[in-house]
Order: C-alpha cells, then structure tokens, then sequence
C-alpha cells in the first residue's frame, strides 16, 4: 500500500493515476474542497480517500500495511504569508510523517521545492548536507517553509537520529501539465499563455526587471508532469536512496521559447507582446533556474526527458485541446 498526500493536487493526481494503472493499492489523503480537484480523480477513483485531519488515525491502523509515503500535500503558493499555517502544513506535518516512517519502516518520498534555491545566487547544486543547505536563501515563505524541513533532515541525518529505511527529497522545478487547473494563480505559464491564444490576445511576457537581460531572455527549468511521474516511480523502487534530488529537465529554456512552442502546439501564428512585471514581483523573481541531475543519474535514473516542445505539445494537443482534459 502507497499513501500519496496531496494525491487529488496536479502531481500527486497525475502520480495516483500512475500507480493506479500499473496495479499498485494507493490511499490518498487530501480535501477534495470545492475547486474541482475530484475532477483530478475521476478517471482513477481511489480506493480510500483520508483528510488530512484523520491522517494520524489511518496511519495507526494502517502501519503494518504501508510500503512508501509520497508526501506531496502542502501549501505551495509563493505568495503564502500565514507563517504558522505553512509552518503546520509544510514543516510540523513532514516531521511527524518522517518520524512515522522511521519508527515503522516505511519508504519516504517527500516535496521539496527549487524554490529553496531563491534567486540562483547559490547555485542549484542539490547537496545533501547543513552546511551547503545553509547557503541557500529562500525567497518567500513557501520556499523557507520546505528549506526549514530539509535543514531539519540534514540535522536528524548528522545527528544520527533514526530515519526510513529509503528516502528522498524531491527538489520540482517548473512542472507543467494536465491536472493542474485547480492551482488559480500557481498555475503554470504554459497553460496561461495557452488561454491568452485561445482568447485571441497576444502571449504576455513580462520584461526583464535586470537591465543585464533582454526582456523574454528570463530563463527557468521546465518540466513535463508524466516525466516527473517517471522520476518519483523510480524513487519508490530504487533499492537504496537517501538524499535530496532536483527533478528538472537539465536544460534551462527561456519564456520566449516557451511562447514560440506553446504557439506552435497551438498552430497559431507567434504573436507576443511584453508588459511590465508587477511590483510584488520585482526582485523576487527567478530569472534563471536549471536542474543538475547528477545525483539522481547517479543513483541510476536513465530517463530521458521530454524537450520542451515535445511536452508542450503532448500537453496541449493531447488535453487542453480535447474535450476532457482530465487525465
């Protein structure tokens, strides 16, 4: 048995589906709220839906039973500013779901985030250790919230405090992909500049707030969702695994090349248009994000991603364009 939290969110949906289809028992522990994410389930209805709230009690009946923990449930809006809820959800939570794991011997895959990295200054090495996580300055909440837990990890590790037996911290890059509409304003650029074409407008990029860079020229990571689906299967069966990983493609592209694929997935004509980034957004945005995957190709992870026209277009013509995006 799987328990994947967050499992009616984008990827946790998209990986249910997954094991799912490959015959694996999966328990998802979510609210299905009123955004429409049971629309996420729809095609691959779980045999047991767990609230958050009942968490501690499913886990206490089910302790014997459970192979792996997907933790993928977490308040992941860059704009959060209620410190104490992100705190309980993204930090407390993986606490308690890290120390379950440990005492009972179960896999533990959990989300980071690349937002750990905040503006690049650090780079984007994912070394697993205090003293390099340390380097890293968070940008927003968000980003703080999931770097508050791997320091934490990092210090149970060093300290030689019990831990699964296998773990992972995925670092996610810019994932994009079907299952994603309920994310309102976290929803990826590729579905947004989707519907700007479908309304008839222009793709809107915003101009570079770096007078060192040409405005479309802003650069980051972006990757499919069924590629990180690959990712996350391969992390559930890897033999041996302890350590944070980056899950991205490898390649950074830059937002004018996601504008020129999202209109030739659309068979549109490439009409885009510049507009001047919001002031909330003025020096907290990432203007470059690329993944080293070494760790994880070290680990034995030979996949080999989709380019960023390839996704684009298996995302659009293959659900944005059908009748039922689902999948």
């Amino acid at each position: 048995m799987i328990l994947v939290t967050g499992g009616a969110g984008f990827i946790g949906s998209n990986l249910h589906a997954a094991l799912a289809e490959a015959g694996y028992e999966t328990v998802i522990s979510d609210w299905l709220g009123s955004d429409g994410r049971w629309r996420n389930l729809r095609h691959h209805p779980p045999g047991q839906l767990v609230p958050p709230e009942a968490l501690h009690t499913f886990l206490s009946e089910h302790r014997q039973k459970l192979s792996a923990i997907v933790h993928l449930g977490a308040i992941s809006e860059t704009t959060a500013t209620d410190g104490d809820l992100v705190w309980r959800s993204n930090v407390a939570l993986s606490q308690n779901l890290w120390r379950f794991c440990a005492q009972n011997g179960v896999r533990f895959i959990y989300a980071s985030s690349a937002a750990t990295y905040g503006n690049g200054e650090a780079g984007f090495d994912d070394e697993f250790s205090t003293a390099a996580l340390r380097r890293l300055k968070p940008l927003n909440l968000y980003g703080w919230s999931k770097h508050a837990f791997d320091l934490w990890v990092a210090g149970e590790i060093e300290h030689g405090r019990p831990a699964p037996p296998a773990w992972a911290g995925a670092k996610f890059f810019n994932v994009y992909g079907p299952n994603e509409y309920h994310k309102g304003k976290m929803i990826s650029v590729v579905k947004v500049k989707h519907d700007e074409l479908r309304a008839g407008s222009p793709v809107k990029l915003f101009k570079s707030d770096r007078p060192d860079l040409a405005d479309g020229a802003q650069q980051r990571d972006f990757i499919y969702v069924d590629d990180v689906v690959v990712a996350l299967r391969f992390m559930l069966a890897a033999p041996a695994l302890s350590g944070l990983y980056n899950i991205g493609t490898g390649q950074a592209r830059s937002y004018l090349d996601l504008a020129h694929a999202v209109c030739a997935a659309a068979g549109a004509p490439a009409r885009i248009e510049f507009i001047d980034m919001p002031e909330n957004l003025r020096g907290q945005y990432q203007s470059f994000t690329q993944a080293p995957m070494a760790r994880l190709r070290a680990a034995g992870f030979n996949h080999s991603f989709l380019t960023l026209e390839a996704g684009v277009a298996a995302y659009i013509q293959g659900y944005l364009t059908q009748p039922d995006p689902y999948r």
